[in-house]
């Protein structure tokens, strides 16, 4: 019995040794999802709105944040550039402003890109 168990290890080794399985290997670079948005965002135990459209011309996004007061830039800010990193940028990338936000008519409008 341990012969027969012997022999047929000894046969079954080499074909296993013998099959190649194929690897292939992509080397596509991830995209930015560039899908305007518009996503109901809860943060700091309350709900804010954040929509959002891509600015070819400029290659950034074009980002608007409201229920947050005229004094609220660094909420703004961060509300912004976490929430574009989750949405629209490649894992490893992450949201950055491009310039300073401001507050206009009760929302505040952000310039951002990945990075």
């Amino acid at each position: 019995m341990k012969k027969l168990i012997a022999i047929a290890c000894i046969l079954v080794l080499p074909a296993a040794c013998t099959t190649r399985s194929k690897i292939e290997v992509s080397h596509v670079a991830p995209t930015v999802q560039t899908k305007s948005r518009s996503e109901p965002i809860f943060y700091n135990g309350k709900n804010y709105q954040l929509d959002y459209a891509f600015n070819e011309a400029l290659g950034v996004f074009d980002m608007k944040v409201s229920g947050l007061g005229p004094n609220q830039h660094k909420d703004a800010t961060n509300i912004a550039t976490s929430s574009l990193a989750y949405y629209a940028c490649p894992d490893g990338l992450h949201g950055r402003l491009t310039g300073a936000p401001s507050y206009v008519e009760g929302k505040w409008a952000l310039q951002a890109k990945c990075a």
